[in-house]
């Protein structure tokens, strides 16, 4: 049975293997474009930063210079139920100088679109096994307004052991800001 997450718990992960699920719908834009939500995933040494240029997995980069993190593809209209977008993750294939990966949720050209996750709902990161059976579910019920990047989730190692923890933290700014902040 699936664990369901508050902003900040942390669940313990078991399994080495395993897909990041991640979900959205958006409401009818006022200013007539469509949106094009996307995930990208930092994976980051101790000092907070991206181990190297190859560990920004993302739409252009859809796999770590390990293959331990895999991005499926970019879902540009997050039509349909369930997950928009998925990364699947390895973690007995990570380097030993990994210690944490961020996944984070921007909108494409927010700023032109006038476009923010004001404009988005049911929003959730999700943990599924091999068996395709959810572990763990984050369902992000903050009421954003001008965020236009969001960390879902963050997958850490603490003491030897990989933990996921629901993070539902927005920024004013694109990719290019959490681009910033790891670099």
């Amino acid at each position: 049975m699936a664990i369901n997450l508050q902003k900040g718990q942390r669940e313990v992960l078991n399994a080495p293997k395993f897909t990041i699920g991640l979900g959205w719908d958006t409401n009818n834009s006022s200013s007539g474009n469509g949106f094009d939500l996307d995930a990208s995933v930092f994976i980051l040494g101790e000092n907070k930063k991206l181990v190297s240029d190859g560990h920004f997995v993302f739409y252009n980069n859809l796999t770590s210079p390990d293959n331990s993190v895999e991005h499926t593809g970019d879902n540009r209209t997050g039509d349909g139920d369930g997950d928009d977008e998925q990364i699947k993750v390895d973690l007995s294939k990570i380097g030993a100088e990994v210690s944490e990966i961020c996944v984070v949720v921007t909108i494409h050209e927010a700023e032109i679109r006038k476009q923010n996750f004001g404009q988005v709902r049911n929003s959730f990161v999700r943990v599924i096994d091999n068996n395709n059976q959810e572990i763990l579910k984050y369902e992000l019920e903050e009421d954003f307004s001008i965020e236009t990047a969001v960390e879902f989730g963050r997958i850490y190692k603490r003491n030897g052991e990989w933990k996921f923890e629901a993070v539902g933290m927005g920024m004013k700014g694109g990719l290019e800001d959490y681009l910033s902040k790891y670099s």
